[in-house]
């Protein structure tokens, strides 16, 4: 945790929570390309923006420290971060990835990476004799979501290190339906921690940004190469932001979770909710690990409806719930991951995984949990056929 042995601390004060030049106590928006040198070769710490700004470098002192790693990397999105930690591999390398996976990680690898040769193969990273199993001589790297997306499965993380260490290969875990409020899997063994820093850490809705820490220097050296290099780098002012909603994390995760628990309960309740998908019910399969590695179980649900109601007309009768892409944001949205998320996902791929045509993922806000909760059951009310 760094300098503080409390993450509530570590989220208002860490990295680097003061300008040094003025005593600000909100890191300053330096809006700049480049930076005046005072002769060749004497540069103030700076020399062009996309290289390191003072702003970008507040934030990833802040996810370094947070995730207990040796340094932080900020991007323009999540889907840049990743690509960045992807760019770390080489043709013939091969990355497995667990069975359910946000469509987009699913889509750079089969639609990018695979032009340059570098495969991924899908695994049941909760099924660590199946992972075991998926270990060839080509395979590089393990990628890794719990809560996984969008069915909210759990995969033991340092189970899945250390088996995946004993063949030399990198773990990566995309943290961002948790945060590292919740967990840090790098202290669980994984290598590399990735973040879509649009969603939870950011908080409001209002940026897209993405996020990487790694626990190694080596590792740090040759992503701080590729993001120079590639230059996919997060702005001055979305840094400014990002800061400013981790900050609020913390207050922020505990209303989310408190939320998800009571809403979770309600719809396992109704008997209209056929399928429920959250590690926070004490039934659900991932309880147990999720308890064990994880400090909550998160604030997204998935779930299907009964035959006899309409997933189309359940959506179309909500009130205070929005319709839309993306999540972890304040305010409650619902999507439907088959058309929308994880669209890009063959369809025959998508119902092996049991990502069906009926499913709806809900990212609870920090409403009135009533609120929510009448809202769903109205819907749902609403939708029988």
């Amino acid at each position: 945790m760094g300098k503080y042995n409390n993450l509530n601390t570590a989220l208002i004060h860490g990295g680097i929570s003061i300008d040094e030049n003025t005593g600000a106590v909100n890191i300053p928006i330096y809006q700049t390309s480049t930076y005046k040198q005072d002769g060749l070769g004497k540069m103030r710490g700076y020399e062009y923006s996309r290289t390191g700004n003072p702003t970008r470098e507040a934030l990833e002192a802040l996810i370094a420290e947070l995730e207990g790693g040796t340094a932080g990397f900020a991007f323009g999105s999540g889907m840049a971060a990743l690509t960045a930690v992807l760019s770390l591999f080489k043709s013939s390398d091969k990355v497995l990835i667990s069975s359910n996976v946000y469509g987009g990680t699913f889509r750079v690898l089969d639609k990018v990476f695979n032009n340059f040769n570098i495969s991924y193969g899908i695994v049941d990273t909760s099924d660590i004799a199946a992972f075991e199993r998926a270990i060839t001589d080509d395979v590089k790297a393990v990628m890794i979501e719990s809560p996984a997306n969008p069915l909210m499965t759990i995969t033991d993380i340092r189970a899945v290190s250390e088996a995946a260490h004993a063949h030399s290969l990198t773990v990566i875990v995309d943290n961002t339906f948790m945060t590292p409020y919740l967990q840090r899997p790098l202290s669980l063994g994984a290598d590399i921690v990735v973040h879509s820093a649009t969603k939870y850490l950011g908080g409001h809705s209002d940026l897209v940004a993405g996020l990487a820490v790694v626990k190694d220097k080596e590792t740090a050296e040759r992503l701080a190469f590729i993001q120079n290099a590639t230059g996919g780098v997060l702005g001055p002012f979305d840094s400014f932001l990002l800061i400013k909603g981790i900050k609020t994390l913390g207050v922020r995760m505990d209303r989310h979770v408190e939320n998800a628990g009571r809403i979770a309960e309600s719809l396992k309740e109704n008997g209209a909710v056929k399928n429920i998908h959250y590690p926070g019910l004490k039934d659900d399969p991932g309880y147990e690990i999720n308890r064990k590695q994880a400090d909550g179980a998160g604030a997204m649900i998935s779930f299907e409806l009964e035959d006899g109601y309409d997933t189309r007309k359940f959506f179309e009768s909500l009130e205070l719930i929005m319709l839309a892409e993306s999540l972890g944001g304040v305010e409650s949205l619902v999507c439907h991951p088959s058309t929308m998320t994880h669209a890009s996902i063959p369809e025959d791929i998508r119902k092996e995984v049991g990502i069906t045509d009926g499913l709806i993922r809900l990212s609870v806000g920090i409403e009135d949990v009533e609120d929510i909760i009448n809202d769903l059951n109205t819907a749902i009310e609403r939708s029988r056929v």
